[in-house]
Formats: C-alpha cells, sequence, structure tokens
C-alpha cells in the first residue's frame, strides 16, 4: 500500500541562512560511523554523522551522505554496506574517512562480516546491511539499509560529534 502526502500550497517561507542553519542544529550532538563497502575486491568507505534506526518490522537503518560524496556513488553500486559505530578513541579513523583521500583503508585494521564487508577494529558495533532505497533529501540524500547482521562488538563509549567538533559520553552517574 503506498500513501501519498498532500503538500500544502506554496507558500514564501524565510530564508534560513546555512551559517545559521548550522549553529542551531550543532546543539544536536550525533554520532559518528564509518559506512564501508568493497568494490571490486578493495574496502572503501565514509564517515557519516547522521545514522538512525529506522523500524524494527522491518528491520531498518538510515544515514545522509551528501550528494557531492565521490564515495556514497560506489557504495550505492556495491548494493550493500557496513555502518561502524566509532568508539570515542577513534577520532582519527573518523576524520581520516571524511577527507577524499583514495586510500582511505592503508594501515587500518579490519576484519570481515559475514557480507564480506570490512569491519573496522576498535569500533562499537556494526551492521550489515543491503540498500532498501535512497530518496531525495536537498543537498543529501536518505539512504535506507535493510538490516542483515550485525554485532555489538566492544563495550565503550562512542564518538559523538557537537557543535563543530568531536566529543566524548559522560553519563550522569560518572559527572
Amino acid at each position: 500500500m503506498t500513501t501519498q502526502i498532500q503538500h500544502a500550497p506554496s507558500r514564501d517561507y524565510p530564508i534560513i541562512e546555512q551559517k545559521d542553519f548550522r549553529k542551531v542544529l550543532g546543539h544536536y550532538p550525533t554520532g559518528v560511523c564509518i559506512v564501508t563497502t568493497r568494490v571490486d575486491g578493495n574496502p572503501l568507505g565514509l564517515t557519516i554523522g547522521s545514522f538512525t534506526s529506522v523500524s524494527l518490522d522491518p528491520p531498518l537503518v538510515g544515514f545522509l551522505p551528501a550528494r557531492s560524496s565521490k564515495t556514497w556513488p560506489l557504495i550505492q553500486r556495491a548494493g550493500t554496506f557496513c555502518v561502524n559505530v566509532l568508539a570515542d578513541d577513534q577520532e582519527g579513523l573518523s576524520r581520516r574517512f571524511a577527507t577524499s583521500v583514495p586510500e582511505r583503508f592503508s594501515d587500518v585494521t579490519h576484519s570481515t562480516s559475514g557480507l564480506g564487508l570490512p569491519v573496522l577494529d576498535g569500533a562499537l558495533a556494526w551492521i550489515d546491511c543491503e540498500l532498501h532505497s535512497v530518496q531525495d533529501a536537498g543537498d543529501h540524500v536518505f539512504v535506507l539499509g535493510r538490516v542483515m547482521a550485525m554485532e555489538a562488538v566492544r563495550d565503550s563509549r562512542p564518538l559523538l560529534f557537537f557543535q563543530g567538533g568531536f566529543g566524548r559520553f559522560v553519563s550522569c552517574e560518572a559527572a
């Protein structure tokens, strides 16, 4: 069953400046992940700060790569991907996979998931997915993945991105 969403008639909307948008939304922390795959047997990946659980039935997760990404189209063509949830001591990996350097996996230790995808050593968890759908989302695309396998590997704290920088989670009990 397909549901059509009716949009309100066009009207004038206020202009939201990008710098203001970033500043306000920067007050909301996000987890940091690296999405990996294999293309022609070679590992590749990109850093994502917009990952979320979407559905329990069926099990779906989502993330939003920029349209300008050169890596995303390769992941899309592969049809499968692995979301690696980063620990708070993996900021360097996050920065490395956020660049356009072609050999991001050089000297990066990893194992292989059941789908044959790269699982980064030290990640808190990994989630293997088949590509479910891709939707237009302005200067990004919204990617839905059907979860095929997953594992929580390490009991540690997540890497967070907040107000333009990396940070670490501290529980209220520890504060």
